[in-house]
C-alpha cells in the first residue's frame, strides 16, 4: 500500500466564487496569481522584495505545493502568500470575477510528445476564465523559451476580445519585475532566447 506523504497539502476551500484575497489576512482586494509555481522561487522572492504584494500559487504537484507553502510560513510570509495543491484549470473557474490583479504563467510549456498536448495550460476556454478573474486593466504575463509556443500564445490571446497588448505589441524585451523566475535565470545562463508576452485586460 502506497502512502501519500503529501495528502495534507493545502487545498482551496470548497465552493464557487472564492475570494483569494480573503484567504490572505481577510482583505478582499485583488491578489497576484502564479500558475504552476513549482519549487516556489518566483513567488518567494517576489513576496520578499515587494512588501505590498500578495500572491497565491496554484501548483498541481502536491509535494511542491506543500513544500512551498510551508516555506512561506517559515519565512513569515504566509499572511501575504499561499500555495495550494490545485489544478489551475479546475481551480480558476471557481474564483470570484475581477479578483486577480496579475496572472503569471512562467514557462507553462508541456513536453513535446503528442500525448502531452492535453497538458497545455493556455487554451481558449482557460483563457476566458483568466479574463473573467482579472480586474479591468489587470495583467497577463507569459514567458517561454520555445519560439513555437510564443507564436501560439500570441495567436491565442490576439483572438480573444478581452485582452490587448500592454504596449504596441505583446512581446516585451525585458521582464517588468525585478524577480526573474528560476527557469528564466537558467535560460539566461544557457544563452537561450526568452519570449516575454504581456497583455492588459480590457
Amino acid at each position: 500500500m502506497t502512502v501519500d506523504l503529501h495528502a495534507d497539502a493545502p487545498r482551496l476551500p470548497e465552493g464557487l466564487s472564492l475570494d483569494l484575497g480573503a484567504l490572505l489576512g481577510g482583505d478582499p482586494w485583488p491578489v497576484e496569481l502564479e500558475l504552476g509555481p513549482g519549487r516556489g522561487g518566483f513567488i518567494v522572492e517576489r513576496l520578499r522584495i515587494e512588501p505590498s504584494v500578495r500572491m497565491v500559487g496554484l501548483e498541481i504537484r502536491r509535494k511542491w505545493a506543500a513544500t512551498v507553502d510551508q516555506r512561506l510560513r517559515r519565512l513569515g510570509l504566509a499572511e501575504r502568500g499561499r500555495v495550494f495543491a490545485e489544478d489551475a484549470r479546475e481551480a480558476v473557474p471557481r474564483l470570484r470575477p475581477a479578483s486577480v490583479s496579475v496572472v503569471y504563467a512562467n514557462f507553462p510549456d508541456p513536453w513535446w510528445k503528442r500525448r502531452h498536448r492535453k497538458r497545455l495550460l493556455l487554451v481558449p476556454g482557460f483563457l476566458c476564465e483568466l479574463c473573467r478573474v482579472l480586474v479591468p486593466g489587470g495583467e497577463l504575463f507569459v514567458q517561454t523559451d520555445v519560439p513555437e509556443r510564443a507564436r501560439a500564445y500570441e495567436a491565442l490571446v490576439r483572438a480573444h476580445t478581452g485582452f490587448e497588448p500592454w504596449g504596441n505589441e505583446a512581446r516585451v524585451a525585458d521582464n517588468p519585475r525585478t524577480t526573474p523566475s528560476p527557469r528564466e535565470r537558467r535560460a539566461c545562463a544557457d544563452g537561450l532566447p526568452i519570449f516575454r508576452l504581456r497583455w492588459r485586460r480590457i
